[in-house]
């Protein structure tokens, strides 16, 4: 028996399953005997103490190999750190394979057509991140409003955008929607769902996938776990990361059921709150398609030397191997330079005007078929990193707590080396594909004045608009651009505001048939245009002012020889407001004057069966499988 053990732990601690897990982990192999402390120095709380040992067989089970191989992981991990090594010794950098495209261009329209005949086999898959604390947010993320001329949140665009694509195939299909939920997040994400029934998506299409209480923070540089300092028998737990993801789709057979049953082909992974996420998604499946990618990220022009991650090519000399990943821009500049072909570092492209190394946005791609392979031989397990915070050059002692993490784009390092071959990139320009909104106003006034992009709820809202106008104007529609104005010092470009739902244009190739005349088109700065329905066409339209064109399922619109001039909407500069909502933009939208178009004849129905209602009786909760990770909406 552990000196360190109470003599009678057996009678304390009657579950033998958790019993034997705290021997273990007070052993002097694993050096966790600080975890009885409190119970060994006075304070002997016997209740307490069950309770120490319940939350250990959690983390346990919620961590692939144990808390055994947590810590060993930890302690090999953290001597690397402080020796200084490179992970990246012996990997030698070269230019990824992909594709880079331009909007308006042959390459683009073929390859989006090639991708929008796929989308009807994709199965998506939201890497939900946590609450909205940094947006001074109470709510999960995917609750807000991704713009403020509809009010349409973030979860709910997902879904209609999930049914447009469903509505486009013949025959109809039902696409599946997974969301990955952490203990803060699972209950608002199934309220959120269940006050919205399902924002019209079928509960039997939904999966959530819960991670679980994260992983135990350390306190030095032998892994020791850190105590909470409010509570002697709590061990102070961090969350592991989006890497997880991969292993919940594996445990819960979520992707083997898409592939086996539902006849799904490719697999999407995308972030809470970037709602320009979808724009480009036909382009990545085009280019999978064509180059057989396994996994494809969607990257964005990156500058030299930017703050961002870029995907490189990397070989190792002596096992031959070879991957295709993202490497951190930190890690990136002085591999570069370690070799004779890149010795100037990363350098600009003197044709391009960017650096050949795309910038990583964490938007995947993968073919289901590979994927499921390489998850049956991997568990879906990502490798683990550490980056603690030392309080000086010893690097013997954190600034605070750190702890293991996994990344989900670390991907392409469990790849056999054939399986490598079969990874790439698709980039296309950060306006019309990448605008996430993570950051508070005072962080993003910041950021703007450093000329980085402030990810605020005010520039979200306004670079969607900026795409739809960039996509108009691109197909040839007369679109002026308003001068730019800043709301509680974020600086963005007000309109015109223009929401196109993907019912009505799904991608920038929906374009052609819903504006057959784009010279007939003009809408000027001061503008506001909605529009609804997979059946409204716009001919001609002389828009200043607002307009909102709604059309039903199976109804018909077509807008032709319009003239539209009314007060419209306005945004109104607000300094305060008792809404988060409001306060995290610092503006709110006055109608003053709108002009509706609905369909003359509104017998349209939906031909598929509704099943989106939920019986109050009948509680909207997820199951829990045997492993203990939650899976499915009932």
């Amino acid at each position: 028996m552990i000196s360190s053990l109470p003599s009678n732990l057996k009678e304390i601690v009657t579950d033998d399953t958790q019993r034997a897990l705290l021997e273990d982990l007070c052993s002097e192999e694993l050096g966790q005997s600080h975890l009885l402390d409190a119970y060994c120095q006075g304070d002997a709380d016997d209740d307490k103490l069950r309770g120490l040992c319940s939350q250990l067989l959690k983390l346990n089970g919620g961590y692939p190999g144990g808390l055994r191989s947590y810590i060993e992981k930890a302690k090999k991990l953290l001597q690397d750190s402080q020796d200084s090594v490179n992970p990246l010794d012996g990997w030698s950098p070269s230019i990824p394979q992909g594709e880079s495209f331009e909007l308006g261009t042959v390459k683009y329209d073929d390859t989006e057509k090639m991708g929008m005949e796929l989308l009807n086999r994709v199965g998506f898959v939201l890497v939900a991140g946590g609450l909205g604390e940094r947006l001074g947010y109470n709510g999960a993320k995917i609750g807000l409003p991704t713009e403020s001329t509809t009010g349409t949140l973030y979860l709910e665009y997902y879904a209609s955008y999930i049914m447009a694509v469903e509505n486009r195939a013949t025959p109809r299909v039902r696409l599946p929607l997974a969301i990955m939920v952490s203990n803060d997040t699972k209950e608002p994400t199934l309220q959120l769902l269940k006050e919205n029934k399902c924002f019209g998506l079928q509960r039997r299409q939904i999966y959530i996938v819960q991670q679980g209480d994260g992983v135990p923070a350390l306190i030095d540089n032998e892994a020791h776990f850190a105590i909470d300092p409010k509570d002697p028998y709590k061990i102070i737990t961090k969350p592991h990361g989006h890497g997880d993801i991969h292993s919940l789709l594996y445990k819960n057979k979520v992707t083997k059921e898409w592939q086996d049953k539902l006849g799904i082909k490719y697999m999407v992974l995308f972030q809470d709150t970037n709602g320009l996420a979808f724009h480009t998604l036909p382009l990545l499946l085009g280019v999978s398609q064509q180059h057989g990618f396994i996994m494809n990220s969607l990257c964005v022009p990156r500058k030299a030397k930017q703050a961002i991650g870029g995907i490189a090519k990397l070989q190792n000399a002596s096992t031959g191997k070879e991957r295709t990943v993202n490497v951190e821009y930190n890690q990136l500049e002085p591999l570069l330079r370690s070799t004779e072909e890149f010795k100037e570092g990363d350098v600009n492209n003197e044709t391009t005007g960017y650096s050949p190394f795309p910038g990583n946005i964490n938007q995947l791609v993968f073919q289901l078929d590979g994927y499921n392979k390489v998850l049956e031989r991997t568990k879906g397990v990502m490798p683990d990193f550490v980056n603690p915070k030392y309080k000086d050059a010893t690097k013997t002692v954190f600034k605070k707590p750190t702890r293991l993490e996994c990344m989900m784009q670390e991907f392409p390092t469990v790849l056999s080396s054939d399986e490598s071959k079969h990874v790439g990139f698709t980039q296309a320009e950060s306006s019309i594909c990448f605008s996430p909104v993570k950051n508070a106003v005072v962080d993003g006034v910041a950021l703007q004045a450093k000329g980085t992009p402030a990810g605020t709820a005010a520039t979200g809202e306004s670079d969607q608009y900026t795409a739809q106008r960039i996509f108009l104007r691109s197909h040839g529609c007369q679109v002026t651009e308003a001068d730019p104005t800043s709301y509680s010092g974020i600086e963005v470009v007000p309109g015109p505001a223009i929401v196109l739902d993907p019912d009505f244009v799904c991608c920038p190739g929906d374009l052609k048939t819903k504006f057959p005349c784009p010279e007939k088109v003009m809408i000027t700065s001061r503008s506001t245009l909605v529009v609804k329905g997979s059946g409204v066409v716009i001919e001609s339209l002389n828009l200043d002012g607002c307009l909102v064109v709604d059309a039903g399922p199976g109804e018909q619109i077509t807008i032709r020889d319009k003239v539209v001039k009314n007060d419209g909407w306005i945004q109104v500069p607000v300094s305060d407001s008792d809404t988060e909502v409001i306060r995290m933009r610092g503006f709110i939208i006055d109608r003053k004057e709108t002009e509706h178009v609905e369909a003359q004849n509104k017998s349209g129905q939906n031909d598929i069966d509704d099943d989106t209602s939920i019986d109050e009786n009948a509680p909207y909760e997820v199951e829990d499988d045997s492993s203990g990770v939650n899976f499915g909406v009932k």
